[in-house]
C-alpha cells in the first residue's frame, strides 16, 4: 500500500511538469542529454540508422518494416512488411502490414482512417486483424498457481472494429468502439484438467477516455497517461461468456538531473464480470506476468477476473543514446478487485537502446520468488501498445 502512496503522489505532480512540455515532431540526437561517459561512433551510426528506417511511426509513406509489435509470448523478434499511404491533404489515412515471429505467431491488420472532421477533432476509422498465435502459455486461475500447472494452448482469431475518437483538447481523447471476433483456441500440450478447446463469436462494445502529455509514447521522458476503459462482451454464440470489463491505468514520466535520469511510474487494474451467471472465458481473463508487467514471471504467469500492478523504474543517461535501467514490479490476481494484493514482485535491471522517440532495443535480468529471467524486447517496456489498438487482443495482454 505504501507503493501506491508513492504512485498516487508522483501522478498527481507529474502532469504540472508534463502538461507544460509540447510533443516535439522532428528530434534530433543533438537534443538529446549526454551521457556519463563518451559514446563510441559505432553505436551513434546504428542509432540514427534505425532512426531514420524504423522510427517516424504514421510521419511517412510508402512501404516500411513492421517490427516489435507482437503480443508477448510471440519471442524476442517479429518482422514483416507494411505500407501507409496519407491521401487528400491528409484528410485520409490507410495502412496495412503482415509479420511473423520467431515463436511462428503471425499477424496481419488494415486500418483505415479519415481524421480532419470538425478541424480535426474528430476521426472516424476502421481496422481489421487477422491472428494465428500457436503456443500461449497458460497455468490455470488464481494467484496461487504453480509452474508445473503449466499448459499450451493456440488462438486463431479474426477482429473487425469501427470507432470514433474526439479530440476536445490535444491531449485528451474520447474513443467509443464497436467491434466483432470470433477466437477459436485448442489445447496443444500440457496437463489442465479444464479443456482449452473453444470457439465463440462475440460482439464487442468500448469506450475509453485517454489523458496523454507524454513527449514521445515510444521513448517518454516526461508527461503523464490517464486512462479508463469501460467495455461489454457479448457471445454470441449461446450466451455463456458474455461479461462486462473495466480498466484504470496511470503512468508518469520525470525527468530528473536535467533530463540525464528519468523515474517512471506506472499502475493499472483491470477487472472482469460475468453477466447473468456466466463465465469469463479464460482467454480473456486479466493476466498478469512478462515483460510488461512481473518481468521475473513467464508471460500470462497468473489470470483471474481482477488483475493490479504497479511498476517503478529509474533510468539513467550512460551514454547518449543507451540507458541502464533499475526497476521494481508488484501486482497480483484475485476473484474481486477487493482481494487484490501486491504480494508477488520482480526487482531488477538493464539497458535500453534508443533515439530521442523511440527505444529499438531493451534486455532486462530480473529476480523474483520463481528464479531468474533475461528479456529483451524491441520497444520500451512502459510504451503503453494497448492505447493505439481498436480491435480486442486474443489473449487478454498484459
Amino acid at each position: 500500500m505504501r507503493l501506491l502512496r508513492y504512485v498516487a503522489m508522483f501522478l498527481l505532480l507529474a502532469p504540472v511538469a508534463g502538461a507544460a512540455q509540447e510533443p516535439l515532431q522532428v528530434p534530433s540526437s543533438a537534443s538529446e542529454p549526454p551521457g556519463l561517459v563518451a559514446e563510441p561512433d559505432f553505436l551513434t551510426r546504428v542509432v540514427i540508422f534505425a532512426d531514420r528506417h524504423l522510427g517516424k511511426g504514421d510521419l511517412t509513406n510508402g512501404i516500411y518494416a513492421d517490427y516489435g509489435n507482437m503480443i508477448p509470448g510471440a519471442g524476442w523478434l517479429s518482422i514483416g512488411p507494411g505500407y501507409r499511404q496519407w491521401y487528400g491533404d491528409d484528410s485520409a489515412f490507410l495502412d496495412a502490414s503482415a509479420s511473423m515471429s520467431v515463436n511462428r505467431y503471425k499477424l496481419a491488420q488494415a486500418r483505415f482512417e479519415l481524421p480532419k472532421f470538425m478541424k480535426s477533432r474528430l476521426a472516424l476509422g476502421t481496422q481489421v486483424r487477422w491472428q494465428d498465435f500457436g503456443r500461449v502459455e497458460y497455468f490455470g486461475v488464481g494467484p496461487d498457481t504453480t509452474e508445473d500447472m503449466r499448459s499450451v494452448y493456440g488462438v486463431r482469431s479474426t477482429q473487425l472494429a469501427g470507432y470514433a475518437t474526439l479530440r476536445p483538447l490535444r491531449w485528451m481523447a474520447l474513443t467509443a468502439t464497436a467491434g466483432w471476433m470470433n477466437p477459436r483456441t485448442e489445447r496443444v500440450d500440457g496437463s489442465m484438467a479444464m479443456s482449452l478447446d473453444d470457439r465463440r463469436t462475440f460482439v464487442t462494445q468500448e469506450a475509453a477516455l485517454t489523458i496523454d502529455t507524454r513527449d514521445f509514447p515510444g521513448h517518454p521522458t516526461r508527461g503523464v497517461v490517464l486512462r479508463g476503459v469501460a467495455a461489454r462482451h457479448l457471445d454470441q454464440s449461446d450466451g455463456v461468456n458474455d461479461f462486462d470489463k473495466w480498466e484504470g491505468e496511470a503512468a508518469g514520466f520525470m525527468p530528473l538531473a536535467g533530463g540525464r535520469a528519468v523515474l517512471a511510474l506506472h499502475g493499472w487494474v483491470v477487472n472482469t464480470e460475468a453477466r447473468s451467471g456466466g463465465v469469463v472465458p479464460f482467454y480473456l481473463q486479466p493476466s498478469l506476468g512478462g515483460v510488461n508487467t512481473l518481468r521475473s514471471y513467464s508471460d500470462y504467469r497468473f489470470h483471474d477476473n481482477a488483475m493490479a500492478v504497479a511498476n517503478v523504474e529509474l533510468r539513467l543517461a550512460l551514454m547518449q543514446h543507451l540507458d541502464w535501467a533499475v526497476f521494481a514490479d508488484a501486482g497480483n490476481v484475485a476473484a474481486r478487485t477487493g482481494d487484490l494484493d501486491f504480494a508477488r514482485r520482480s526487482y531488477g535491471t538493464g539497458l535500453r537502446l534508443h533515439t530521442r522517440r523511440e527505444t529499438f532495443a531493451m534486455v532486462d535480468v530480473a529476480r523474483g520468488d520463481e528464479g531468474w529471467r533475461v528479456l529483451f524486447r524491441l520497444n520500451d517496456p512502459l510504451r503503453l501498445g494497448r492505447l493505439a489498438r481498436r480491435t480486442t487482443t486474443v489473449p487478454f495482454v498484459p
